[in-house]
């Protein structure tokens, strides 16, 4: 069965522009696998804590040498990160905030980045080791920022995605929906003329 991973970071919910577009993702997406199964990590929902001392810690520690509350950390990554490794596609839907990504989104990342399980040091780099599994990036931001040096979020996402080995990463973009209605509407249509047109091309 087809297992599809839906990262969810948009402080709006369901009502949120990187929400509606993934929504339009998934339903194009079921389309082309019949009775596949959809895994959501909903990082405003459900937030995950922010990284610091104690968490890095239990992150990187050795397993016998874990404290009882270092490994309860410990099993909440490795949640995240089976969640990956079940999945045969990732959607993550990316609000712009403040030129960033959701930091929120920054702490799922924190948390599934780990030496020796999503990526490991080798003589020539690191390798990363969730390869080959396509991820579709929704992007959606209030002003226009694709391609300029103000897009810090596209760099960012392909270099940590890079690093865990997820080098198959398209962006769907919507940008401008800050501007008026009629930029907003027209974002939107284009996304989703690109979203339909990369499930007919995947069919």
């Amino acid at each position: 069965m087809k297992t599809l991973l839906h990262v969810r970071s948009s402080l709006f919910g369901d009502h949120g522009q990187s929400a509606v577009l993934a929504a339009d993702f998934i339903s194009t997406w079921q389309t082309r696998h019949p009775g596949a199964r959809v895994i959501v990590r909903d990082l405003i929902a459900t937030p995950l804590p922010h990284l610091d001392a104690e968490r890095f810690a239990a992150l990187t520690s050795k397993p016998e040498a874990r404290t009882g509350a270092q490994q309860r950390i410990v099993a909440e990554s490795d949640a995240l990160i089976a969640e990956l490794h079940d999945a045969d596609e990732i959607v993550l839907a990316a609000p712009m905030y403040n030129f960033a990504i959701p930091s929120q989104l920054k702490s799922w990342f924190d948390h599934i980045a780990r030496a020796g399980i999503t990526f490991r040091y080798t003589a020539s780099g690191a390798e990363g080791l969730l390869g080959g599994k396509p991820v579709t990036v929704i992007a959606t931001r209030g002003g226009f920022y694709a391609g300029t040096p103000a897009d810090s979020q596209t760099p960012w996402l392909q270099t940590m995605l890079g690093f865990l080995g997820l080098n198959d990463v398209k962006f769907v973009y919507a940008e401008g929906i800050a501007v008026s209605a009629d930029h907003k509407a027209e974002a939107l249509r284009k996304a989703r003329e690109q979203i339909a047109s990369a499930g007919n091309e995947a069919a």
